[in-house]
């Protein structure tokens, strides 16, 4: 039994929710796992927004690499509108940070440049991620996954505030231009997403004691109120801090973040990025947290054309490959074909078209 189905996919097990919509494991036709979301009705029906979503996932298809769960189908015009990613196994950030605790500083370090990849390749294709928070980044098999990448252009501002519900992404990992409802945005607002999710994989907090909303957001936007940056090894405070700059113009890119935490990575652990890789997929990715395709839909339905039931022989056909350096059998031992030759013209008679 599943929870329905759409645009083919059957919904198997629902996965989560968040200001975007519901999130539903997923099996298409030919078994290939999937994450499908189902867009918010109140965020799709204004005017303009599913065009934009329809922008936005054209732009998706064009993202690729190992660090992002990559689209599998989507339509922006349904009822209701959805789109299905790569289904990627294992705990959240997030999770992992709550229930574990906080990275080391080399895997930590080692995250962050895997996950600078997966950025690089998201601003290739022209989108901005908007949300990077611990909970949009999936510690699977072989490392970190962005996901959820690309959809926080759907929500208003004023959705942050007013809508219950709909809060895209916890607004301590919002950049200030984000709070002040900044249209130009620019790649500058994921980096400081990255730096925020950094902190809280090296410390457990986030960059401001939790409050309300409003005194957070205003927080955010004063400049003289910096971000908490207690428990951050001394290695990686001035490359975070510049991260959070508050003038995105001084942020660094991210080739440079990639190479900072890298170095940091392999001078605090002595070991190469091979192997800081290899212990990052190790010491993060939780096994039982895949979910399986269900029994009943692990196999197709019987292909009629493979008709078994008229009480032909179904023995599998002999050996007839010839021997290397035996001579051509004689006529009276070779296998006796007879049945094979009856049982086509038998199929033939039924299906006069072929």
């Amino acid at each position: 039994m599943t929870l329905g189905n759409i645009g083919g996919f059957e919904l198997v097990k629902p996965l989560g929710s968040g200001g975007m919509g519901e999130v539903f494991f997923a099996v298409s036709p030919t078994a290939d796992r999937v994450a499908l979301k189902k867009i918010r009705p109140h965020l799709i029906e204004a005017p303009t927004v599913r065009e934009r979503f329809a922008a936005e996932v054209d732009n998706l298809k064009l993202v690729y690499g190992s660090r992002v769960a990559r689209l599998e189908a989507a339509d922006p015009y349904g009822d209701p509108a959805w789109l299905a990613v790569e289904y990627v196994s294992g705990a959240t950030l997030r999770q992992h940070v709550d229930v574990r605790g906080p990275l080391s500083l080399p895997l930590a370090a080692m995250v962050g440049a895997m996950l600078a990849d997966g950025l690089s390749k998201v601003h290739q294709a022209g989108l901005l991620h908007r949300d990077l928070k611990p909970q949009n980044i999936i510690l699977g098999p072989d490392g970190p996954k962005l996901i959820d990448f690309g959809l926080a252009v759907l929500v208003d501002r004023n959705d942050y505030l007013t809508e219950p519900g709909a809060l895209v992404g916890t607004p301590a990992y919002m950049s200030p231009e984000q709070v002040r409802g900044e249209r130009d945005l620019t790649r500058a607002v994921d980096i400081y997403g990255l730096a925020a999710t950094l902190v809280f994989a090296l410390t457990g907090h986030g960059l401001y004691p939790a409050t309300n909303s409003w005194n957070l957001l205003l927080r955010i936007t004063e400049p003289t109120d910096l971000p908490d940056l207690s428990g951050v090894p001394t290695e990686l405070v001035p490359l975070l801090g510049a991260m959070l700059a508050h003038d995105p113009g001084a942020r660094p890119g991210l080739g440079d973040v990639r190479t900072r935490l890298l170095a940091v990575a392999t001078t605090s652990s002595g070991r190469s990025v091979l192997d800081l890789r290899q212990e990052v997929a190790d010491l993060t990715y939780d096994g039982d947290t895949e979910l399986h395709v269900p029994a009943d839909l692990q196999d197709p339905p019987a292909d009629p054309e493979d008709d078994t039931t008229d009480g032909d022989r179904t023995d599998p056909l002999p050996d007839t490959t010839p021997r290397k350096n035996d001579p051509e059998r004689p006529a009276d031992q070779r296998p006796d074909m007879t049945w094979l030759i009856d049982k086509i013209r038998r199929q033939y008679a039924r299906r006069a078209t072929l």
